[in-house]
């Protein structure tokens, strides 16, 4: 087990190395530029996220399939994630992570444009799309649609399911004494009562629990922000000036440097918001959308909520809270936010508690979708149902079991399901152009795609 732990780490280090951050990077800043910033449409593509498109075709709102994607991408990994970032690359990895949420607002935008263009419709009418169809329909690359669909269906045990049960049952244990059996039993059947719903189901239960975990987390962030006024100045200077000059960060981050802050913030960022990975565009198929433009802007929210605004205070609190108190250990990750947070009185643990609790059972639900979307994909129905039953049962396990090789293969998937998205993205440009031009930039957005 140690070997194969050993190998599937040594696989995920480099594919999540200078190569993948390069591409990945670099295709948020080709489509920044190509699609002539639509960073700055994001107000109204939040003002479309919360209106309902009736008499467009879909499974879902388009504010319900922004939900089952925020509620699979908001995760531990904004909270833990950007702690490790910071431990590891020094304060200007928030930074960076930041910058990440910017440019990659772009290919958020542009995998939900291609899911809508090539989605189609069940003989029962439901509606089907993603990368998969993007490959296949767009690219006429079948192979690398099955390859996509399979890293998905793998990926989604790791990332979405096991690896976000045992952080709940590790919480539940650790604050409350409860045992990862009853925790895994309980986390079992509550997905499983969501589950068999369907979309429509998955839809409801993140419409409401998203914006409401996003909101108590934010507000949570704020008054801590506020609790730590006097530092918060401080915090964002050196958070800007150690993402350039690593002498400005100071003894305590002596290991630090601008390319380890580059290089763990940009990761991270990429990372927690999933721009590129090609998850997102998979719900986004399933939204009520007129046209694909439509449907693009909203998926392009995700991207911003995620990273430019929650990273972002969380990066924030966790800064601040270091210059507040210089007793914080900041060289271990996994421990630095429920430091930064618990020298909060009251709100601190409680809510750092609430925050990973409710934002890892939101992604259990999200990346299920995902998962039986892809075996749907491969194998049809029979099998995508038999996909759903082990997948509630690896809830369990994941609860009570250790999770090393699984985190590793989860990474490595991860990294192989962005490589034919990412080449769907940039080959179809043209086609990203072409609909972004006859709908947004000639002011056509209430325009219907078939017309």
């Amino acid at each position: 087990m140690e070997l194969i732990n050993s190998f599937f780490e040594n696989i995920s280090t480099f594919l999540w190395g200078w190569p993948m951050i390069i591409l990945l990077l670099g295709t948020h800043i080709f489509l920044t530029i190509r699609l002539r910033f639509p960073q700055r449409k994001i107000w109204l593509a939040i003002k479309l996220s919360v209106s309902r498109d009736k008499h467009a075709k879909g499974d879902v709102s388009q504010f319900g399939a922004l939900s089952t994607a925020l509620a699979a991408t908001i995760g531990t990994g904004n909270i833990i994630g950007i702690a490790t970032a910071i431990s590891l690359g020094g304060p200007g990895a928030v930074f960076w992570c930041w910058i990440t949420g910017v440019f990659g607002i772009a290919t958020k935008y542009s995998e939900g444009l291609l899911s809508i263009k090539y989605r189609q419709k069940t003989k029962k009418g439901k509606m089907l799309g993603g990368p998969m169809y993007a490959l296949e329909k767009g690219l006429g690359q079948k192979w690398l649609a099955v390859l996509f669909a399979f890293f998905t269906a793998v990926a989604a045990f790791g990332i979405g399911n096991t690896v976000q049960a045992n952080a709940i049952s590790t919480i539940a244990q650790n604050t409350y004494h409860i045992s990862p059996y009853i925790s895994g039993s309980v986390i079992c059947l509550l997905v499983a009562a969501v589950l068999l719903g369907g979309v429509k189901s998955i839809a409801k239960v993140c419409e409401f629990l998203v914006p409401f975990m996003a909101l108590f987390y934010v507000l949570g962030c704020l008054y801590i922000i506020g609790v730590n006024y006097n530092y918060i100045p401080s915090a964002v200077s050196l958070i800007i000036r150690s993402a350039f000059d690593p002498s400005a960060v100071g003894g305590g981050f002596a290991g630090a440097s601008v390319i380890m802050a580059a290089r763990f913030g940009i990761a991270r960022g990429l990372f927690s918001n999933e721009s590129g990975l090609g998850s997102a565009p998979i719900v986004a198929a399933a939204a009520q959308t007129r046209n694909p433009v439509r449907q693009a802007l909203v998926s392009s929210t995700g991207t911003f909520w995620d990273t430019v605004v929650i990273c972002a205070l969380t990066g924030i609190v966790i800064v601040s809270s270091i210059i507040a108190y210089p007793d914080i250990d900041f060289s271990n990750g996994a421990t630095l936010t429920k430091e930064a947070f618990s020298k909060i009185p009251y709100i601190g643990e409680p809510l750092l508690t609430f925050g990973l609790l409710t934002f890892a059972f939101s992604t259990i639900l999200g990346w299920s979708y995902y998962g039986e979307r892809a075996m749907e994909y491969l194998s049809g129905k029979k099998l995508m149902y038999a996909y759903r039953l082990v997948y509630i049962i690896a809830i369990f396990f994941g609860s009570i079991a250790s999770l090393g090789v699984v985190w590793n293969i989860a990474d490595c998937m991860n990294a192989l399901m962005a490589i034919p998205n990412l080449l769907s993205l940039l080959l179809l440009n043209g086609i990203i152009v072409h609909e972004t031009r006859k709908y947004l930039w000639r002011d056509n957005l209430e325009k219907d795609m078939n017309e």
